[in-house]
């Protein structure tokens, strides 16, 4: 299994065409999966999606190709490993352009085996950080300053 010792993930860049193709693929996916683990998670940990508690699911989906904002690749012998930072473009109601530091992201891994020329989701990003005080921090939603790093989960 690659990991962050095993494999070697290339800087962060906007999205180029491949990267963008294979959002696209995932996106349906991916937009399933946000909502399943939204729903999941606020039945034991809310604090996960609590940066976007007012969204409703269609403002939470509401995402497509051009909100991926944030890409590293990293190339395995298993194959592609694309790591992607999507805005939630409704986390922010003026819809401002450039965005601003609170607006809202979730981070996603996706895979494109070997041989093969259509992507696969893998996860989306939730951190389970445990604090000094003994108390956890979760987290799904992140932000702009949030840096895009390998994950497995």
């Amino acid at each position: 299994m690659a990991t962050a010792d095993t494999v070697k993930l290339g800087p962060p860049h906007p999205p180029k065409v491949d990267a963008i193709k294979a959002f696209n693929e995932i996106e349906v996916d991916l937009k399933k999966m946000l909502q399943h683990l939204r729903h999941d998670t606020t039945k034991h940990e809310p604090a996960y999606f609590a940066a976007v508690h007012n969204l409703s699911d269609k403002q939470l989906t509401n995402f497509s190709a051009d909100d991926l904002k944030e890409v590293r690749v990293a190339e395995s012998a298993y194959g592609i490993h694309i790591f992607g930072k999507v805005l939630l473009p409704d986390s922010d109601p003026s819809h401002a352009y450039p965005e601003k530091a609170g607006d809202c992201y979730f981070m996603f891994r996706a895979f494109i085996p070997g041989e093969a020329e259509t992507a696969k989701l893998h996860c989306i990003h939730m951190e389970e950080i445990e604090n000094e005080d003994e108390t956890k921090t979760f987290k799904a939603i992140f932000f702009q300053n949030d840096p895009l790093e390998w994950f497995d989960t």
